[in-house]
């Protein structure tokens, strides 16, 4: 067995493996990229996140970064430049020759640098020579900062690029054979002679314009040429990227392209220099340390658990040829594997399999100490064929296994595990490889953490603001679907609505707040709150929007909501629509064909105080559906709003209505996800059984409750209702109607509607105060009793708010 990669490095220390490494880069032959080569030892051996080079530029009052290795600098909110006299900490080891060593605490008040989300944020910056000959910048997340063995090997790093190999785009001679030198300001492009032989063009032929090479590349490959070949579209900095280009014959050829951009000065142009060589001819990625710098760039996009496990299983599985990788989260007692490659249970030994829960397994550590003596010890342990191990991880790697220790912020977040069934050799270069990849798997994790974590209270408080689920509805069914958008974590402001309201009406209403931030969302939750207040209140769709608006003016808020809101009748099958800024809801009529409504609208909430918002109304067949929508579904950085809307109305047409579920994913189908989309659909069925109704304007006159009487009786006996009902109604609305006209002023109308044999008795006031049913009533009292009566004689009765008063009601059930 081979422990602690003694096999690999015997007793070296730290310091002197990055020496024979150093030593073994320099005594190769020259290349463009030996210096990011050097810098990427840091990441190995010093356990740095990222690592570059500042050198003075051709104004020497400006230190500029000439190469990096490791994460993106913007991280820790590092700069391409810094003023040789400031205070920065490059300009003091540049000045004074004097390394700087800062923890946390130097930190804090260093004003160009920015604490990232690790508590053990450390920089250092070492002179390269003598003062005034640049410094070497490295940033590490270990806890502490860098140990001794660390600062030693940066200390040798720095004295290798004190004297760095002449860069071949710098030289004024002959360029390398794989070397070019590009003009930014022109687009002249010098190359060495490989170059143009792997694009086939004959150095005579050749005319200098990069626009020449551009158009051998394959046209889908172009814009990614692009993007590093427009100096408005790179930084200082190592760029690499992989492209094709058309053969006369046969299929297009890869070839890979490393550059960095150069900045300009002192009438010089920036220039873009690097090397192109033919991908294929490159050496395995197992020995080459430039992996880590992709993962580090991987990593620093990865924004979930998952994503990091993918990354790592991108640049581990294939590059080393492995059979098996696991990533696993260490939980208390628990190996938590949330990524497994293959994902087949067959695959993994037979005790994973036993603790197999749902997706992943949930394998115990103390099933294997070996591996839980590598987790407390936090060092790789490597072992060859045949490992005499426990089964839960011999089983892995029949043929060699790899366990890597995760660390992040002070403690092990898990182990990712590598196994091979054929026998694997570790080649020196390997062990480099996992151990920077380790490091850098570690912090991605505790960083991947955090983002699903401010994810999972980002989504609990988007379902808290929206409806839980959607009521039945009579002669109508609704579905609704909110995607939250996947461009950063936050909370979005759009929302959606179904209200019941009385008569058989209901409301449906989606609107979007302007941001996705927490405030946004606390405004969405209160507009979506005054307008369901504002409709069960009775108000018509145009006072409840307009009341609305009123309501986030005096919020005195800096943003505004737009707003779609139609009430619809089921029993009548009309409705009628209000927009304030809102996009047009889309009809889909019982035949296919779909319209796309032409209602009027007002302005968007919160903009005018005097607005006013019409409404449109629409006429509803059985089997008609209303789908209402935000901007997200509909509109994009590539579609126009027109464009989909009217995608939106062809998608409705071919949907069969039948299963307004299917449709609503249907149409959710490639929806872009820069921004929210909140879906609402209703189909309109139609009352199977349509309500009986009567209405009775009561005037104030003596005998008015006589009259009333009157007018129940005839109705409910034009009704066929039993007249033990009648006489029962007749004593409700004798004391509803006579506390109306007792205890509140203005108009008083009596309501009367039967549907499936239970009777309503309504009567509506301009009072908004309920009665109140007294807790006792003595023999002597002479009122009071009302209500009481009501309450004995009915099924049900109760109170609503209708349009600034009230409506009182109660239902019999008429059997005969």
């Amino acid at each position: 067995m081979v422990s602690e990669g003694a096999a690999i490095s015997g007793t070296r220390t730290v310091p002197e493996r990055a020496g024979a490494a150093l030593a073994s880069l320099l005594a190769s032959p020259p290349t463009a990229d030996r210096l990011r080569r050097v810098l990427e030892q840091a990441l190995v051996f010093a356990g740095a996140s990222f690592a570059g080079v500042y050198t003075p530029g051709d104004d020497p009052a400006q230190l500029l970064l000439a190469e990096s290795a490791g994460l993106p600098r913007t991280l820790y909110g590092l700069r391409d430049g810094y003023a040789a006299t400031g205070a920065s900490p490059v300009a003091q080891a540049h000045r004074t020759g004097r390394p700087q060593w800062l923890g946390p605490a130097e930190l804090a008040g260093c004003p160009d640098a920015r604490r990232t989300p690790s508590s053990d944020f450390s920089l250092a910056a070492l002179p390269l020579g003598p003062a005034g000959g640049g410094c070497l910048l490295a940033v590490g997340e270990r806890p502490g900062g860098f140990g001794g063995d660390e600062r030693a090997c940066l200390e040798l790093i720095a004295h290798t690029v004190a004297a760095p190999v002449p860069d071949a785009a710098r030289d004024t001679g002959e360029l390398p054979e794989n070397a070019f030198s590009l003009a930014m300001d022109t687009g002249r492009v010098e190359v060495g002679d490989a170059i143009l032989r792997l694009f086939g063009i004959d150095r005579e032929d050749f005319d200098g314009r990069v626009e020449s090479l551009l158009g051998r590349t394959v046209p889908e490959d172009l814009p990614a040429m692009m993007s590093v070949v427009e100096a408005d579209h790179m930084s200082i900095g190592e760029r690499e990227l992989e492209f094709r280009i058309l053969q006369p014959a046969g299929p297009p050829r890869w070839l890979r392209l490393r550059g960095r951009l150069l900045p300009g000065g002192r009438g010089r142009s920036a220039r873009l220099v690097g090397t192109v060589t033919d991908a294929s001819t490159e050496r395995s990625g197992v020995t080459d340390v430039a992996r880590v710098q992709r993962l580090a760039a991987a990593l620093a996009t990865a924004g979930t658990v998952k994503d990091v496990g993918r990354a790592v299983v991108a640049a581990l599985r294939k590059p080393l040829q492995a059979d098996r990788i696991a990533l696993a989260e260490l939980e208390n007692d628990r190996l938590v594997v949330t990524v497994l490659d293959p994902p087949q249970p067959e695959a993994w030994p037979d005790v994973w399999r036993s603790e197999w829960r749902t997706e992943w397994p949930d394998a115990p550590v103390r099933a294997m100490p070996t591996l839980a003596t590598a987790l407390r010890e936090g060092r790789i342990r490597i072992w060859s064929a045949g490992p005499a191990l426990e089964p839960a991880l011999a089983d892995v790697g029949r043929g060699g296994l790899a366990v890597l220790p995760l660390p992040a912020g002070g403690r092990m977040a898990g182990a990712c595990l590598i196994g091979w069934d054929r026998p694997h050799d570790f080649a020196p270069d390997e062990r480099a490889l996992l151990t920077a990849c380790a490091a850098l798997t570690g912090q991605a994790l505790l960083r991947a953490h955090a983002f699903d974590a401010e994810h999972e209270l980002v989504g609990m408080l988007q379902r808290s603001l929206l409806p839980r689920r959607l009521p039945r509805l009579p002669g109508a069914v609704a579905v609704a679907r909110y995607l939250p958008t996947t461009a950063g974590l936050e909370v979005g402001g759009d929302w959606y609505d179904v209200i019941p309201l009385a008569d058989n009406h209901v409301a449906l209403v989606i609107g979007d707040v302007q941001g996705h931030n927490a405030g946004a969302a606390t405004l969405m939750g209160q507009m979506r709150t005054a307008l369901r207040a504002y409709a069960v209140e009775g108000h018509t769709p145009d006072v409840v929007v307009a009341h609305a608006n009123r309501l986030l003016l005096d919020m005195e808020t800096d943003l505004f909501a737009t707003c779609a809101y139609v009430d619809v009748d089921v029993e009548e099958g009309t409705a009628w629509c209000v927009r304030a800024g809102h996009v047009q809801p889309v009809l889909r009529h019982p035949d296919g064909t779909t319209e796309i409504v032409q209602a009027e609208g007002g302005p968007p909430l919160g903009v005018l105080g005097q607005a006013e918002f019409p409404m449109t109304p629409l006429r509803l067949q059985p089997g008609t559906v209303i789908a209402l929508t935000t901007d997200g579904l509909v509109e994009s950085a590539e579609t126009d709003l027109d464009a989909g809307m009217d995608r939106l109305a062809r998608e409705l047409a071919a949907a069969d209505p039948a299963h307004l579920g299917l449709v609503a994913d249907a149409l959710l189908t490639g929806a872009h996800r820069g921004d929210d989309v909140a879906l609402l659909l209703m189909r309109y069925d139609g009352m199977a059984v349509r309500p009986l109704r009567e209405s009775w304007t009561v005037w104030r006159v003596p005998e008015a409750v006589r009259h009333a009487r009157r007018f129940t009786r005839r109705t409910l006996r034009t009704w066929n209702v039993p007249r033990d009902t009648v006489d029962a109604a007749l004593l409700v609305v004798s004391e509803l109607v006579t506390n109306a006209l007792v205890h509140t002023g203005g108009p008083v109308r009596l309501d009367l509607g039967l549907v499936n044999h239970r009777l309503r008795l309504a009567v509506a006031d301009s009072s908004p105060r309920s009665p109140v049913k007294p807790a006792s009533i003595g023999w002597e009292a002479t009122g009071g009793r009302g209500i009481l009566l009501v309450e004995a004689v009915s099924a049900a009765w109760g109170t609503i708010p209708v349009s600034g008063g009230k409506q009182v009601w109660a239902d019999l059930v008429a059997d005969g």
